[in-house]
């Protein structure tokens, strides 16, 4: 975020005190006489403290040993979190999460990892003496996965957080075998970035037992790829969204390769439909937007009734995702309903599109966009980034998809 936008987030989440790196303050700087901060908290800084900041390190040495916690009494339904979620038009909206949204996430994770171990045949023994597993932390904790599936999990399952301050392939791979990351992933892209980087093949990655991702599309061929290059490591592909709090599906293992276009099915205590535009269920097989109802949806936006009484109703999330439901429950996530291109009458599904770009073994990124025609509305162009010293030509792409 820039400073104007870190200034909206403080604003109307009504934060009084700020934790930040340095970088992030030189953003607010401008903006910290119209904020109502008591204390601002800076981390990560070289230069001498600035009069009314204060910093981290310093405020953590502060602190006396050996104090004890106040009293507190929770309740499941007590508001937890505010993680801004950007939409397709207007400000930012805080949504709004609990204690019990987060810990239905922490269910959700243990309830998947158990059911992969049942599921392979090879549900492995307890044992004190095993390595402690390391999860690389690539994307930011203010992102729903980054809070809720990798640092909340990690802290709560025993795990060593590895973390960067910025995503970079190279220096990912140089953390996975110097710290024996036994875990790691993030968006598709990022995954995709790993397997592409130059010293891949010189690194030794054995330590890794499970590579996640979700957030965005994942084509059918990553998978494929990920069991090539981690012959020990696990794939997996979850979706959700911030409101949410992280998890809604998850597929992993054989459901996986088996079926590796899908997102998998909904975690327990978690319901899924797909509805057409009169809000009425659909059958398994027919396209239609994504509802989503379980103790992991947020309570709503904060501050914006209106918003918030557009996309919940009933305890249903409506996601503005397209999806598809199989026999067996298995979600199929098709397109954003706002991202769907119509050429000449007919619905276009990007993700489809871009699925087959990426089946090419010399594309390593593509996105799929509507371009504006005069007779059909609208036409398919693709944004492709291909692999280095690829001779791959537009002809070729075009007759490949």
């Amino acid at each position: 975020w820039k400073g104007e936008e870190l200034e909206y987030g403080l604003s109307d989440s009504g934060a009084e005190i700020l934790f930040c790196d340095a970088e992030r303050a030189h953003r607010l700087a401008p903006h910290f006489e119209s904020l109502a901060l008591r204390e601002i908290v800076v981390a990560r800084d070289q230069a001498p403290p600035v009069p009314g900041q204060a910093r981290f390190e310093e405020v953590l040495a502060a602190a006396p040993t050996g104090t004890a916690l106040p009293e507190m009494e929770l309740e499941h339904e007590d508001e937890a979190t505010i993680f801004y979620t950007s939409g397709t038009t207007g400000k930012p909206k805080g949504a709004l999460g609990t204690h019990r949204n987060i810990c239905s996430n922490l269910m959700s994770l243990a309830f998947t990892q158990l059911r992969l171990a049942v599921r392979s045949g090879k549900p492995p023994a307890p044992d004190e003496e095993r390595p402690q597993g390391a999860q690389l932390i690539s994307v930011p904790f203010f992102h729903a996965t980054g809070c809720h599936s990798i640092l909340c999990a990690a802290t709560s399952f025993g795990l060593k957080l590895v973390m960067m301050y910025k995503w970079d392939p190279e220096r990912a791979l140089e953390l996975i075998e110097r710290e024996r990351v036994t875990s790691f992933g993030g968006v598709p892209s990022m995954v995709w970035q790993v397997l592409e980087a130059a010293s891949f093949h010189d690194r030794d990655l054995s330590s890794v037992q499970g590579v996640g991702y979700g957030g965005a599309p994942a084509a059918p061929e990553l998978v494929r790829r990920i069991k090539q290059e981690f012959p020990t490591g696990s794939p997996s592909k979850g979706y959700g969204l911030t409101e949410t709090s992280s998890v809604t599906t998850m597929n992993s293992g054989e459901d996986y390769v088996a079926r590796p276009d899908s997102v998998g099915p909904p975690v327990p205590v978690c319901e899924v439909r797909v509805v057409d535009g009169e809000e009425k269920p659909l059958p398994a097989g027919e396209i239609g937007e994504l509802w989503i109802k379980g103790p992991n949806v947020v309570k709503g936006y904060w501050n914006k009734p209106e918003a918030t009484a557009q996309t919940f109703s009933e305890g249903w999330l409506h996601t503005g995702d397209l999806a598809r439901l199989d026999d067996d429950d298995f979600v199929y996530i098709v397109d954003r309903a706002k991202d769907m291109l119509i050429r000449g009458g007919e619905n276009i599904y990007c993700v489809e599109v871009e699925s087959l770009l990426y089946d090419h073994a010399e594309v390593r990124d593509a996105a799929v966009i509507g371009l504006p025609h005069r007779v059909l509305g609208e036409e398919v162009g693709a944004v492709v980034q291909v692999t280095p010293e690829s001779a791959v030509t537009e002809q070729e792409l075009k007759d490949h998809v």
